[in-house]
């Protein structure tokens, strides 16, 4: 066990001695070691004496995860296997089953098969709960079951899963595979080309660059850059993207941090590959970080026209340090800010409420892009044109973290035949059949309206009202309920939009959900749009 804690503790020392080797503040260092003295003591005595046997791992696990979150979500201990999912997810290359799969207590979720790959061609749908790999039951497994799918290539893995309430089992071969960062594009009309951009890894800026010439050669004049749900990723990945547009020596965004060596400039280094061309950007609430960086600074530049929903607010940038077993620290180390000087970052994980959320930001800075335009900081970018359908609202939000939209869109796979995604309509008839769903599932979703009545009738103060009064805030809470389903009516279009992407991917993968985009998606027609009206989008930029 000695040798146990002494490797364990290991880890949270050097974490804190490489903060402390990049910091001016050595007047800190007394209490740091005093607090690490104490910690060291505590962690000894508490497993030496206990009444029942610890697991040391396990509690320094624990206490490590504890102290990051009082910071902000994306300062994090990395173990080995977190080490090598974060360089595959970097590389953008793996072995496994290829599949997107969600994690949970007693089993995994199949969410995406990616086309002709083994886990396709093993039959696996979206909707299928893995709950036992090989021999071992994903429940009594105490890590993440999913790195039992990964393996070396032409390996086996045999899977038991449920489907329909129906348990099956299927033999799948490991293969490479390959995560795309572009993973489709293609002409829109005759002049104007479309590219989505999904992710930064190591491939965004040349496979960019190559759809960019691809299309260029067929003729595109316009092109149509799709940055919504992308997550972010390399930065040096976002300067080069923003490059093939930007002229070489363009500053394109700056880190500034409490540690001098953080203090940057990021200015392109090559030459670009077109700086003319019209240029449409389309974000939403789930575009962060790198997208934010790209569609910012190409609109601090006056170089795009930005087009969807206000992007997530991520102005944060992390770095990973190595510490001891193969271990790593994933930290903050600073904050970014685009070509024009603002940050865009969000909320405010140093200053939160009573409930112990991060405070969002209320109060903007009014900045100037190079053509004398207003942007602001503060809460992501906002784009020069919004578009109704790509913005969202809690209770759309609630609906896609409670699997609400995935479960239906799993249920109507299995009743409804879609053959060809041209001729595919999400009815009226289809949404109230959501509704109804909605209606005899679990989900729950409590306004903040809601939570300050509930808190009200459970404090100390409801001996103070009558029992009038708490009738009253009860059947009001009742009220509050039935509104809601209400209110999936109005949001119906923002709500309709998720549940298409999801039914589409079902039948077509994703390549067909791209396909749909350029026939029927709200932003891409009003982008194309856009730039097929040259005095408008000029006009935007000027």
């Amino acid at each position: 066990m000695h040798k146990l804690v002494k490797k364990k503790v290991l880890i949270p020392l050097t974490a804190i001695i490489i903060l402390i080797a990049g910091s001016s503040f050595k007047s800190d260092f007394f209490e740091i070691a005093k607090q690490i003295e104490i910690f060291t003591t505590l962690f000894k005595e508490l497993n030496m004496n206990y009444v029942d046997e610890t697991n040391p791992a396990e509690l320094m696990d624990t206490a490590i995860k504890n102290m990051l979150e009082e910071l902000d979500p994306y300062t994090k201990f990395l173990n080995e296997q977190d080490v090598e999912a974060f360089k595959i997810n970097n590389a953008g290359e793996y072995s496994g089953i290829g599949s997107l799969v969600r994690s949970y207590e007693d089993k995994l979720l199949i969410v995406e098969p990616y086309k002709d790959y083994p886990a396709d061609k093993a039959g696996l749908r979206a909707g299928d709960e893995i709950i036992k790999i090989g021999d071992i039951s994903v429940a009594d497994f105490d890590d993440n079951a999913s790195e039992l799918l990964k393996g070396a290539n032409g390996t086996s893995v045999t899977v038991t899963y449920k489907r329909q309430g129906e348990i099956k089992t299927t033999t799948i071969k490991r293969e490479g595979i390959d995560v795309d960062a572009v993973p489709f594009y293609k002409m829109v009309d005759a002049k104007t080309g479309y590219i989505v951009l999904s992710k930064f890894n190591a491939k965004a800026s040349d496979q960019t660059k190559e759809a960019l010439k691809e299309l260029k050669g067929k003729g595109a004049e316009k092109i149509i850059l799709d940055l919504r749900g992308n997550p972010g990723g390399l930065l040096s990945e976002a300067i080069n993207v923003t490059n093939l547009f930007v002229p070489k020596g363009e500053l394109i965004v700056t880190t500034k941090s409490k540690v001098k060596k953080f203090n940057r400039e990021y200015k392109t280094k090559s030459k670009a590959v077109d700086t003319e061309i019209p240029l449409v950007v389309l974000v939403n609430g789930r575009s962060a970080s790198a997208s934010e960086i790209v569609s910012g600074s190409l609109q601090d530049l006056d170089r795009a026209v930005i087009m969807g929903a206000r992007s997530f607010g991520k102005g944060l940038v992390q770095r990973p340090m190595k510490l001891t077993y193969g271990t790593q620290l994933k930290v903050t180390i600073s904050r970014y800010y685009t070509a024009s000087g603002r940050c865009i970052q969000a909320l405010d994980y140093w200053n939160r409420d009573d409930s112990g959320n991060a405070v969002r930001t209320t109060e903007f800075n009014d900045f100037k892009t190079r053509n004398g335009r207003k942007v602001q900081d503060g809460g992501g970018v906002l784009p020069d044109i919004e578009i109704d359908a790509a913005k969202t609202n809690t209770l759309t939000n609630a609906l896609l973290a409670s699997n609400t939209i995935f479960d239906f869109a799993t249920d109507y796979s299995y009743k409804n035949k879609v053959e060809d995604v041209s001729k595919f309509t999400f009815t009226n008839v289809d949404f109230l059949e959501f509704k109804n769903f909605v209606s005899k599932s679990n989900f729950s979703f409590e306004t903040k309206a809601q939570k300050a009545l509930r808190e009200a009738l459970s404090t100390e103060d409801k001996d103070i009202y009558g029992s009038n009064v708490q009738e009253s805030y009860k059947n009001l809470l009742v009220e509050l309920d039935k509104s809601k389903l209400n209110a999936l009516d109005t949001f119906q279009k923002e709500i309709q939009k998720n549940l298409e992407d999801e039914i589409v991917k079902r039948y077509f993968y994703r390549e067909g959900l791209y396909s749909y985009y350029l026939q029927k998606d709200e932003a891409i027609l009003a982008a194309t749009e856009l730039l097929n009206n040259n005095d408008r989008y000029s006009s935007i930029l000027k």
